[in-house]
This record gives C-alpha cells, structure tokens and sequence, in this order.
C-alpha cells in the first residue's frame, strides 16, 4: 500500500514543480509509521543547488500550530487556562475590546480582531511593541464582531498570542517552543532566528547553506537567502525554519504519537479539535476551526490542515488523523497550489486505507 500512496502523491506533485517553475518543493509523506520525501527543483536557481529532505524553508504561517501547542500544553500542566483574559499577561493592554479577548480566542482566531497587518492593502511600516499595544487597545470591531461569536484569521492575533506566552513563562518564544516541543520530537533543524539589520535570519554557517532562496510565483527572487519579513519590529516576530525531514517528525507526532511523551501527545490531539463551526461551503466541503489547524469536512473523510505563505515562501501541513496520515509540502515561491493535498491527495490516501481495510 506505501508504494500505491507515493504514486498517488508523485503523480499530483510532480505537475507542480517542473523545470518551468520557479524554485523547487520539498515534500513528506507520513503513513503509519512509514515516511517518505518527494524532492524537486532548486534550492537556488542560479547556482542549482538542489532541494533535499535536509533544505530549510520559510515556514511563514505553519509556526502557528507549534505557539498553539504551547497554549495547549499550558493548558494541560495548569499553567494558563484558555478563558484567561490577555490583560491577566500583558495589564497595559486595557482598550475597551482588546481587554475582553481570552488566550482561547487568540489560539482559534475567534477573537474578532482584525488589524492593518492582517490584510491588503499591506502596510509599508512596522511595528514596535509598544506601538503594536497601542494600536491594540484602540482598535474597535465593525458592527456584530465580538470575542469569540466569529472566526476571523489574524496574523496580528499570534503575534499577540506570542507575547501572551512570552510574559506568562517569562521565556523568548523561540526557546519555549525549541524546550517544549522540538527537543523532545527531536526537530534539532528548526528554529525561530532573530532578525539582523539586514532582515536576513541569524543562522550559523551549516544552516544558511541549507537555506532556500524565495521566488514569487513569477520567477522573481525575492529578499535574499534566509529572507525574515515582519510587521513587527521586536524580538520573536520573525519567522520559522524548518526542513520535511523534520515537519515529517512533527506530523508522526500529531497523528500518532505512540513514540513521545503522552501529555505532549494530548496536547498536540487538543489544538485538532474543532472548536468553532464555520459557516461557509466549498462544495462538499464543510468548514471548521481549531487551535491554528483548520478541520475540512469532506465526503468520508476529516481533514486538518494549516496552509501557510508569504509573497516567497509557500508551506502545508494536512493531517488525515482517523487513519494516522499526514503531508508537509514546502515551496520557495508564493502561490504554491497547496490545495492539491486538502482536496486530492488526503483524501485518495484516505480512501486507499479504508479499501484496505485500514
């Protein structure tokens, strides 16, 4: 049965990624206890250095479900409850709304809240701290939006969400998320490196030469290698980097978990959860809402998902969890077609493990 899943995913990847196309893609298939990696392209167009299981990638929004298992994992060891209030971490945030949103809300974007930085047209400043809290508290919601009555996706949200648990254990993000969940999946090639002067990632030597350079979907290189963009000018709010191999690690984790320790493994199962119906329909498609991951209801099977892009970066994870069944696609362009794996691929790999009695 692998060998029928890898046809599956080969014959709907390999169209995605050819010669025509701008970088390359790196994929992982997670099949109960089997993985398997798809290569192709460029990590570099111009000096053809070649995309590997090993290549880093701009995670761009899948560092979201790593900051929800945090919240998750607080959760489970007493260290934060999900109906906490953000001003019981940060009390300067006192506007009239802001002060009402709760750590839950923030975690499955049901806070109503909708900033500049989440949506075009894109700004062209960034943000201190101090000026992100200040544009918090005044912020006011259009008619009918309140905290946790709508789902509406927020970058600003997690950003929120990151200082939430920045003050909460007194730790810079990036080494609550390197201690608690990377260590012990053993995820030794990710991270979430600080911004230099240049807006490049500060990396060691051995990394950056793993590292990817971004093209739009056009064929333009965009930033150099190891390119960090953000809004928000303070520590933490840069992005994460990642190989298959190692989001491969993470995936077998979140639909199996047989392997780690088991209040991780709980915690990694509730950000699944759906905690908001939302009330849309793409087709047979029925939508939902967890802690970061998105629940996709289709014909015979639930999907969990998190697609994540910038204007050079393109990532996704699905997971089939009923079936222990998982994906990572990584681009170095924008605009990947991630939806091949949401509507086709899971899916076929799905029904192949029910036709084989799985």
């Amino acid at each position: 049965m692998i060998a029928q899943m890898r046809d599956i995913v080969a014959a709907e990847l390999a169209p995605t990624a050819t010669p025509e196309h701008p970088g390359g893609l790196a994929a992982a298939l997670y099949a109960g206890r089997h993985v398997e990696f798809f290569t192709y392209g460029f990590a570099d167009d111009a000096t053809k250095r070649p995309v590997t299981p090993d290549t880093l990638f701009n995670l761009a929004s899948l560092r979201k479900p790593f900051e929800a298992a945090l919240v998750a994992l607080g959760t489970l060891r007493g260290e934060l409850r999900l109906d906490d209030p953000v001003p019981k971490y940060l009390p300067e945030l006192d506007g009239d709304y802001i002060r009402h949103v709760t750590v839950g809300e923030l975690a499955s974007h049901t806070s109503g809240l909708l900033l500049p930085t989440d949506h075009p047209p894109w700004p062209n400043d960034s943000y201190s701290q101090v000026q992100f809290i200040a544009m918090l508290n005044a912020w006011t919601p259009p008619a009918g939006v309140a905290p946790g009555k709508q789902r509406i996706y927020s970058h600003a949200g997690y950003v929120l969400l990151q200082l939430v648990l920045e003050r909460c254990y007194r730790t810079p993000v990036a080494r609550l998320i390197e201690s608690r969940i990377l260590a012990p999946l053993g995820m030794h090639a990710t991270s979430i490196p600080e911004r230099g002067p240049d807006n490049r990632a500060i990396m060691d030597d051995d990394a950056m030469q793993r590292v990817v350079l971004g093209y739009s979907d056009q064929g333009t290189a965009i930033g150099p290698i190891g390119d960090q963009q953000s809004y928000f000018d303070f520590p933490g709010a840069g992005q994460m980097f990642s190989s298959a191999r190692d989001l491969a690690a993470f995936v077998a984790a979140a639909v199996d978990g047989r392997s780690i320790d088991p209040q991780l493994r709980e915690a990694l199962r509730m950000t699944q959860r759906e905690s908001f119906h939302v009330d849309q329909r793409f087709g047979q498609a029925t939508f939902g809402q967890a802690m970061a991951w998105e629940t996709v209801h289709l014909p015979g099977v639930t999907v969990v998902d998190k697609p994540g892009g910038l204007n050079n970066a393109s990532g996704y994870i699905g997971l089939v969890p009923a079936h222990r069944i998982g994906i990572v696609l990584l681009a170095n362009r924008g605009e990947y077609p991630h939806e091949i794996a949401r509507y086709r691929i899971l899916p076929a790999l799905a029904h192949l493990v029910v036709a084989h009695g799985g």
